[in-house]
């Protein structure tokens, strides 16, 4: 019997193979406290935005990430490429947990939490 090797989960698009940054932790944490598995996957694009369509694009929950030194992007397949649903500031760590959560609630179809202070 073959094993799945492609669950459904959010996509979160990184630069480097097998490379997550270990201050967006929090993000993890965030999706996993609502449930829903994450794996990453190299994409090269060159802007946060377009990784993260791209991520969402490949998940088969719809759902894709993507990062760079700025921004972290949250992206839905069904929004146009260049209108992602969230982005947060790379250093606004505070926000992280929460920006996790929202893209599971996305995949999850509940009320996202609020980002702002």
């Amino acid at each position: 019997m073959p094993i799945d090797t492609d669950k459904p989960s959010i996509l979160i698009a990184v630069t480097t193979e097998n490379t997550f940054p270990t201050d967006l932790k929090p993000l993890l944490n965030g999706i996993e406290e609502e449930e829903i598995l994450v794996t990453t996957r190299m994409i090269d694009e060159s802007t946060a935005t377009e990784r993260a369509y791209q991520a969402a694009l490949a998940s088969r929950l719809s759902v894709g990430l993507g990062f760079d030194d700025q921004e972290i992007v949250v992206h839905y397949k069904n929004l146009p490429a260049e209108q992602p649903l969230f982005r947060v500031n790379r250093h606004d760590t505070a926000r992280f947990r929460a920006l996790g959560a929202n893209a599971a609630r996305l995949v999850k179809g509940v009320p996202f939490k609020s980002l702002k202070d």
